[in-house]
């Protein structure tokens, strides 16, 4: 009798070895699936090893581009940030890494998907909605969250233990006390020693960026090139010339982590809220990623109207939230997409950054399409503006603080 088919979302790290090999011996075939997003990761001593555990097949998929294209660079046209601060790098990666596990497993056939993501965590959550959105009738197994498993590995100790005993390889290199989730966009730490928010951080944790007594003496200015709020292509100025001109997505977001680690850029310490309800702290560096929103944000408020950039904030709030709680694929992302997307028909042009010890300095913005008026804002000429019409709109505006004082006047003196 032919065996079920389960394709494993594969790290090459102890956990989704143990599972993979826990998975084998429950007498499931498993393709082991690694999508590349950018990671530091030696993917063919990955799939050597899956292959010596026993994976009947190894795919690994390169999806950079289509990580940066169709979810990094939207995230920063949306002006997707969860809770003001931090800009989803994770979050957005699991839909993408969706994507390419549900095709290979509509294209293998196989019954099941399979994950080493935790019972505590966002990520359970937003691979299987990701799943379930784009394969309705797929089924997920997900160990830690089966007694049959999590009672039998209480933690790192047991996967060693059932390492050694089935023949799977460990690293020699001693684990960090704190776990990392790493593609082009950003690193993440949390867990372990970080759990304490009072703990500061171990010195050289941070692999993206350097700290700021080690960065770059002098500063770097760039040329931000937006179309419709999407960054399209980078200039670095040299003397007269532009020396550099990037356009290509991938080699952008690689030229600006490369800039923006040299300056320190894009390092994030918070406690944030998961969608299951607990607290919990991470860091983050997301070089390139902190400078393309610094320079949107400046240009959205040049281009953009008044009512339209506020209406335009709670949207994007709402689509934060719902990339955060792994809702990428749901009917309302869908459509608070559009919406911003629209809003975005202004966004074009040009802004130039200074980058140096960890800031992001915004030092002047161009746009063809920006409902800057200069004459009409100007001190120098009247530009078609009244200055007599001021009095009326003060008036207006005066007469309801009036009416509140007539009841409050003798409270405030």
């Amino acid at each position: 009798m032919p065996k079920d088919l389960v394709v494993l979302a594969y790290s090459g790290g102890l956990d989704t070895s143990c599972i993979l090999k826990w998975l084998i011996q429950k007498n499931y075939d498993v393709v082991a699936y690694m999508a590349d997003i950018g990671q530091n990761e030696d993917f063919e001593k990955a799939k050597q090893k899956a292959r010596a555990i026993g994976a009947k097949e190894v795919i690994v998929e390169d999806l950079r581009k289509e990580f940066v294209s169709n979810y990094m660079l939207p995230a920063i046209q949306m002006g997707l940030v969860y809770e003001s601060r931090y800009y989803l790098g994770t979050s957005l990666a699991r839909p993408c890494i969706s994507v390419g596990i549900v095709k290979a497993a509509m294209k293998l056939g196989a019954k099941y998907i399979s994950h080493g993501a935790t019972g505590k965590g966002n990520d359970q959550v937003r691979f299987e909605l990701s799943v379930y959105s784009l394969w309705p009738q797929g089924k997920v197994i997900a160990p830690w969250r089966l007694p049959e498993f999590f009672e039998r590995f209480q933690g790192r100790i047991d996967l060693l233990t059932f390492a050694e005993k089935e023949n799977i390889p460990v690293s020699a290199t001693p684990k960090a006390p704190w776990s990392t989730d790493e593609n082009i966009m950003h690193i993440s730490y949390e867990s372990g020693v970080l759990e304490d928010p009072s703990t500061i951080p171990p010195k050289g944790i941070y692999k993206m960026t350097r700290d700021l007594q080690t960065t770059e003496d002098y500063t770097c200015t760039v040329d931000i090139n937006f179309d419709k709020g999407l960054p399209v292509s980078i200039q670095i100025p040299s003397g007269q010339e532009k020396a550099l001109l990037v356009n290509d997505p991938l080699s952008l977001i690689e030229t600006l982590n490369k800039l923006g680690g040299q300056h320190g850029i894009g390092r994030i310490d918070i406690v944030e809220n998961r969608f299951l309800g607990l607290k919990s702290r991470g860091l983050y560096e997301t070089p390139a990623g902190t400078i393309l929103h610094v320079a949107h944000l400046d240009l959205e408020a040049y281009a953009l109207d008044r009512e339209v950039l506020r209406l335009k904030k709670y949207l994007q709030d709402k689509m934060a939230d719902f990339v955060y709680n792994g809702f990428w694929f749901s009917p309302e992302a869908s459509y608070t997409r559009k919406c911003l997307e629209l809003s975005q028909d202004t966004v074009t042009g040009t802004v130039t950054v200074q980058l140096f010890k960890g800031n992001v300095s915004v030092l002047a913005r161009r746009s063809s399409t920006s409902l800057y008026n200069k004459d009409l804002v100007s001190m120098d000429i009247a530009g078609g503006f009244s200055p007599e019409d001021s009095t009326g709109f003060i008036n207006i505006n005066a007469m309801r603080l009036k009416e509140y004082a007539r009841f409050t006047a003798q409270t405030k003196l």
